[in-house]
């Protein structure tokens, strides 16, 4: 499997419901480095996974709907925990629709897969990976 990782950051503040997130409850905020990582079995016609320039430009605009907002102001997330894990899904589910609409470029309708990582500090972070 091929893969080809490109990296930008977020700055959003949030609160969490329920015991298990200790002061976190507060609202609070976070600076998370996300990687997205595109797959394929083979390269495409030009021997790339997918448009290194592209990808970082969808990464970006994912990114911008989220960056320096409170996600407790979201109606969108009304009522979610927005956790790391459910951020990296999020983020990897709206490149997918990207890669879908075309935004990635046509080498890019051969991507097998999609894995977003959140990196909230240099000693913890999540992922999620998903199919395309």
């Amino acid at each position: 499997m091929f893969s080809v990782t490109v990296r930008d950051h977020i700055m959003v503040a949030h609160s969490f419901t329920g015991d298990v997130f200790g002061p976190a409850q507060r609202l609070h905020g976070a600076t998370f480095v996300v990687d997205a990582t595109f797959k394929r079995t083979d390269l495409d016609g030009d021997n790339i996974v997918v448009d290194i320039g592209l990808a970082s430009e969808q990464l970006k605009a994912v990114l911008a709907e989220l960056n320096y907002r409170n996600l407790d102001d979201e109606p969108a997330f009304a009522g979610v925990n927005t956790s790391t894990e459910w951020l990296a899904k999020l983020i990897a589910d709206r490149l997918a629709d990207r890669v879908h609409a075309g935004d990635l470029g046509v080498g890019a309708r051969g991507l097998a897969g999609i894995s977003v990582t959140l990196h909230e500090s240099h000693i913890a972070w999540a992922s999620y990976e998903r199919a395309l």
